[in-house]
């Protein structure tokens, strides 16, 4: 950890060289390398620390089958899981109305299946996250656009 606040004090000085528009394009190029990360994490079914996703529970339904469809994949796509960034920070978010339903999978939180319907505690799924492959990642883009 030592190792890594050198690291980031040192880009820190380096970054800060940088006129805004080129920090704008290496933050927007950060921003789509973490969504795409995530959108490869929510589309595998693992949270960020690389462990799976809790199965989904049985419906209790009589015929039993495969599930057709992964849980989350409308989710992933970029209409709803957006990317933004400025000269300063990069983000990756949830947008409008997706954003309670990841936040209540996110955080494990309790919820309505459908309008009035039962209430639900949904498993804890971490959709959105920064791991260690996500800090290499940043750190690689950051190298990237400095030697060019």
């Amino acid at each position: 950890m030592a190792e890594f606040k050198q690291i980031e004090s040192w880009l820190d000085a380096l970054l800060s060289q940088l006129e805004p528009s080129q920090r704008r394009k290496l933050m927007r190029d950060v921003a789509a390398g973490l969504r795409k990360q995530q959108q490869q994490n929510i589309r595998m079914q693992q949270n960020p620390d690389g462990s799976a996703f809790e199965p989904r529970k049985s419906s209790g339904r009589a015929k039993h089958g495969r599930i057709k469809r992964q849980m989350f994949s409308k989710l992933r796509t970029a209409r709803y899981l957006k990317a933004r960034a400025t000269d300063t920070e990069a983000e990756v978010a949830f947008e409008g109305q997706v954003q309670r339903i990841a936040r209540v999978h996110h955080y494990g939180l309790r919820d309505r299946v459908r309008k009035n319907g039962p209430v639900v505690r949904y498993a804890r799924r971490e959709l959105l996250g920064i791991s260690d492959a996500s800090e290499e990642l940043i750190l690689s883009l950051i190298m990237d656009h400095l030697s060019r």
